[in-house]
């Protein structure tokens, strides 16, 4: 059996509370919590963090790793150590790699990578195309995390456009279905206006213009209806404008939920005026709009609304940055530093740690149905971050794990920092080192 570690006087938050008190850890489960805890065990480790914060690890519910075929950019390795630097301790991956996942074998395929890899919990969504249904029917939904449907151009050739293979998939599943939500035609007809005025060298700034709030809600609004007129269990992700929010329920626990919704770190951070400074590093898409509309995210998340922070990790070198507005892709990475942007909005008054908490740990679990992580509890998975609310750092070249090597935070000094991090009870990360330790498992969905 692995030994002991005992987190001493500990600010422990979980379910919406903040308690002082111990934690001990046995093997890879939290065994007690406790307001004081002894332990006579020669094997003990003990972890005295002063009175500083410990959180359950997060759970980012949206990133693009990039492995297989587009590991210039990143991989499952590259991007989960980073992850565990920024306190996320398990991820759900997107299908958008090359080959596309979706099919059984190639979702095989991305669990052997990861088992052998990856620093974070792995789990993986499994896509839908316009002619894969039949693959879709043959999943195992105590191994897949959901299905992702791109219902705009973000991913070329996994874009669904077809109505009716729409319906029958969203009425064949009972999995949760996670949509990328943007109006094709109107994106294209704001593109060839756009390019009609400025060629190929399009402003940044007109970003959000040309990906619309009118492309984002004709598509989003469109996906609610057919998840009304289907039964479906729909999760909308990454949320970017003010309007789109007006579409969905806070008077429903989670777990009763049939249509939820996901915001991420950079529409609650970032606004159109910071495309001048940024530039292309801060492409995403959908895009970052107004901040009018970031406003509005915060309201809705902090109502609930929305259910779900995450970041959209999608990493690109710098080079395909620098690209042209219609060569530059979208995306950027985030889980290292998503985490220290929320409790940077924290230091502001915009959010509660414990609000954090429920939506980057709590509903994640809830909503994906994972078995025994999110919380801290004993029986649970020893998943845990220790956060120092005051002890600045800066972002640079030097303290970034990406494998693309830049952040859009560079130059930001985040007042609290990431002292360690547990993955199933063993540390494997401790102030700006990420130990030579992966005890990342598989999640698991408890689906009966």
């Amino acid at each position: 059996m692995k030994g002991h570690t005992l987190i001493k006087n500990a600010k422990i938050v979980t379910d919406g509370n903040i308690t002082e008190g111990d934690i001990l850890i046995e093997g890879n489960r939290i065994k007690a919590i406790d307001l004081s805890i002894s332990v006579k065990h020669a094997d003990v480790k003990v972890i005295d963090v002063e009175g500083n914060y410990v959180l359950p690890g997060l759970i980012d519910d949206q990133v693009h790793f990039r492995e297989p075929g587009l590991t210039h950019k990143a991989t499952i390795e590259t991007e989960s150590r980073a992850a565990i630097a920024g306190g996320i301790t398990s991820f759900i991956e997107m299908p958008n790699t090359s080959p596309q996942t979706t099919t059984i074998k190639a979702f095989n395929e991305k669990l052997k990578i990861a088992a052998q890899t990856s620093y974070a919990n792995y789990a993986f969504m499994f896509g839908g195309t316009n002619d894969n249904l039949e693959e879709i029917l043959k999943v195992d939904t105590s191994q897949v995390a959901g299905l992702k449907l791109f219902l705009g151009s973000s991913t070329g050739h996994m874009l669904v456009d077809d109505p009716k293979v729409l319906e029958n998939i969203f009425s064949s599943t009972d999995m949760v279905i996670a949509v990328h939500c943007e109006d094709e035609a109107t994106i294209q007809h704001n593109l060839k206006q756009a390019k009609a005025k400025y060629g190929d060298d399009i402003p940044m700034h007109m970003h959000p213009i040309i990906r619309s709030e009118e492309a984002c809600y004709l598509s989003s609004s469109s996906a609610i209806a057919l998840a009304k007129k289907t039964g479906a269990r729909l999760h909308v992700f990454h949320l970017s404008t003010g309007k789109e929010t007006k579409l969905f329920r806070n008077n429903v626990p989670l777990k009763d939920k049939k249509i939820t919704s996901e915001v991420c770190i950079h529409h609650l951070w970032f606004s159109d005026k910071d495309y001048e400074e940024k530039g292309s590093l801060i492409k995403w898409n959908p895009a970052v709009k107004t901040a009018r509309d970031r406003d509005e995210l915060w309201k809705a998340l902090r109502d609930d609304r929305i259910d779900v922070i995450a970041t959209d990790h999608a990493p690109h070198t710098l080079n395909e940055k620098q690209n042209p507005y219609t060569s530059a892709p979208s995306g950027g990475p985030l889980v290292q530093h998503g985490l220290v942007a929320l409790l940077e909005a924290h230091h502001q008054g915009k959010i509660s740690i414990e609000k954090i908490v429920e939506k980057a740990c709590h509903n994640p679990a809830i909503l994906f149905d994972i078995e025994k992580r999110g919380y801290l509890k004993e029986g649970y998975f020893a998943d845990l971050v220790i956060v120092n609310l005051n002890s600045p750092w800066t972002v640079n070249k030097s303290n970034i794990f990406y494998k693309c090597g830049w952040s859009p935070f560079e130059g930001n000094t985040f007042k609290s920092r990431i002292t360690h991090t547990f993955v199933n009870g063993e540390l494997v990360y401790n102030n700006f080192k990420i130990l030579n330790v992966k005890a990342a498992q598989q999640l698991t969905f408890n689906r009966n």
